[in-house]
């Protein structure tokens, strides 16, 4: 029987982090080892995968911008092209985890599995939860059947849904919503249930250049507007509003998010809460929507992607 091959995308985090006193994993610096590091605390892993490196950067997840992304899509594209590959893993902060998630899931109708792996303890902590979580990432990525999924996460020995992460703990090692994302579990790989299909984009990668600017504002009670003038000043293409409960457009703002539609910039109406969806509004428009079940991350990284492509600016919100 043939060993699977696995690519393996290192591109730093907290997995790659190492703490100055391993007693107090709390303070570290993020993607201080390499792939090629990761690998060797896990010898047992010769056995189930022949696993190939590559290595675009080694950063903290809070460093990472749209050219980021795009560079991580390309070596995932070049995986998914190679005969020689079974299966693609991608490790990657926490902190920023969903957005890259989401738009790989967008950008891909995975042909063999994707995954995704992360950790929320740095690699010499006294309980290290990396080396579990890219193990059954390596698991979940030589399983066939997953491939049908689209692209995963696999933390804490839950498999997630990308395209529905959200990371709603600073510290938990559980630390990503397990209600509207997970689909399954580790130790053995099973599929509870299968998540639906988001619109994507397949084969779309090699066309997109820059992604546009998109800005998130936080919303209050008695947040000025000017916030939104500021970022059309300032070259926004489209604006998520992360606002209160279901996404509830203070009057006040009114003005502001019309002149916004007026110039084309697209505003998506996004909830400061960490769960449930928001609803569609009696007075939306094409230009002005809400987000659904997208987090305002994800909103962000779907509208920067729907103008990026010249889609409608609520393609990736159905």
């Amino acid at each position: 029987m043939t060993t699977p091959r696995i690519l393996l995308i290192a591109t730093g985090g907290t997995i790659a982090g190492v703490a100055a006193d391993p007693s107090q994993p709390a303070h570290y610096q993020a993607g201080s080892l390499d792939a090629a590091t990761l690998l060797s605390a896990l010898p047992g892993l010769a056995g189930i995968a022949d696993i190939r490196l590559r290595q675009p950067f080694n950063l903290d997840s809070c460093e990472l911008g749209p050219a980021h992304w795009l560079a991580i899509a390309r070596e995932v594209a070049a995986g998914m092209d190679d005969a020689a590959i079974d299966g693609i893993v991608v490790t990657h902060g926490t902190d920023t985890l969903e957005e890259t998630a989401f738009l790989l899931d967008r950008l891909f109708a995975p042909t063999k599995p994707l995954v995704l792996t992360c950790a929320m303890r740095p690699a010499n902590a006294l309980s290290a939860d990396g080396p579990s979580n890219l193990t059954r990432a390596i698991e979940a990525a030589i399983t066939p059947a997953l491939a049908a999924l689209g692209t995963v996460v696999v933390i804490d020995e839950r498999i997630h849904a990308a395209a529905w992460l959200r990371k709603h703990d600073a510290r938990a090692l559980d630390a990503f919503d397990h209600g509207g994302s997970t689909i399954g579990r580790c130790g053995p790989i099973a599929i509870d249930f299968e998540p639906r299909v988001p619109p994507r984009i397949p084969g779309r990668i090699e066309v997109l250049g820059l992604l546009p600017r998109v800005d998130v504002l936080w919303v209050g009670p008695g947040s000025a507007t000017d916030l939104l003038a500021a970022a059309l000043a300032n070259g926004a293409c489209g604006v998520v509003l992360a606002l209160p409960g279901n996404g509830t457009l203070p009057t006040a703002w009114r003005k502001a998010v019309d002149h916004a539609t007026k110039r084309q910039v697209a505003v998506v109406r996004a909830s400061r809460t960490s769960r449930g969806a928001v609803s569609a509004a009696p007075d939306d428009t094409p230009l002005l929507f809400a987000a659904g079940r997208l987090g305002p991350a994800q909103a962000r990284a779907a509208l920067m992607l729907a103008i990026a492509a010249q889609l409608p600016a609520d393609h990736f919100f159905g």
